[in-house]
């Protein structure tokens, strides 16, 4: 069974339809990356997902339960996470307690007055052990809002695994980085994927991070699914290739 079922999902917005019956099935353990130029209907595919917003018509389902209509935050507590297109961070406040608060939310204890010295240092031993995780450990005291574009989008990343997913969604995660900052994201991304078998369906435009990573891909167009498959299939589809990856020899070299 499919740990992501999305049947025939369509989302209208008047009379513009933004996507188009796409269904998608993402099993547990896989890592499925959405591609597509900008308009194509990701990020309103992932709103679908997601709950932000509700489809027109067709489904989604969660480890075989139908969440249509499930609230956006409801789906967190079912175990799904997910980061933006625009880096969603507490700039004001260091790395750990950006860390610290997803830990509380995730624990049930963002509304409790006071906590118990168990508790307490619970909440520190899982902090530090996700800063070693996204390699932020020397970091942790730091404001959020000084640190790199890069250690911002690995800090988002982190505070979604604290809400302790089973599906995460990256919404672009490197997004305007720099050639070593998209590598070191891409290497977190692998870590989560390889060695925590973490499912992760990701919107990406970089090609380089999308055949390096992803098991399978889906491409959008117009809000349609065009093509789905694996990195080779792709990289050999002439539709894909024309409309997006450019010449074969450059999307086999990707």
């Amino acid at each position: 069974m499919s740990l992501l079922d999305v049947r025939e999902a369509s989302k209208n917005f008047g009379s513009l339809a933004a996507v188009r019956g796409v269904s998608l099935s993402v099993r547990a353990g896989e890592l499925r990356a959405v591609i597509g130029p900008n308009g194509a209907g990701k990020t309103t595919f992932f709103n679908l997902i997601t709950g932000a917003f509700r489809p027109t018509s067709g489904s989604i389902h969660l480890d075989g339960r139908d969440i249509t209509a499930v609230a956006a935050w409801r789906r967190v507590t079912l175990g799904m996470a997910r980061t933006f297109q625009i880096t969603e961070i507490f700039p004001e406040l260091t790395l750990a307690e950006n860390l610290r608060i997803s830990f509380e939310v995730a624990s049930g204890l963002r509304l409790r007055p006071w906590i118990s010295r168990a508790t307490a240092a619970k909440l520190h031993r899982d902090v530090e052990e996700m800063l070693d995780l996204a390699g932020l450990a020397a970091k942790a005291g730091r404001l959020v809002g000084e640190l790199s574009h890069g250690d911002q989008r690995a800090a988002e990343i982190a505070m979604a695994l604290a809400l302790r997913p089973r599906l995460l969604l990256l919404d672009e995660p490197t997004a305007g980085m720099g050639e070593q900052e998209t590598y070191d994201v891409a290497q977190l991304i692998r870590r989560l994927h390889r060695d925590r078998n973490l499912t992760i369906v990701l919107i990406e435009h970089d090609m380089r991070v999308v055949f390096h990573l992803a098991d399978r891909i889906a491409v959008l167009d117009q809000g349609s699914l065009i093509a789905d498959g694996t990195p080779a299939e792709i990289a050999a589809n002439a539709a894909v290739q024309a409309a997006y990856l450019g010449k074969p020899n450059d999307a086999g070299a990707a």
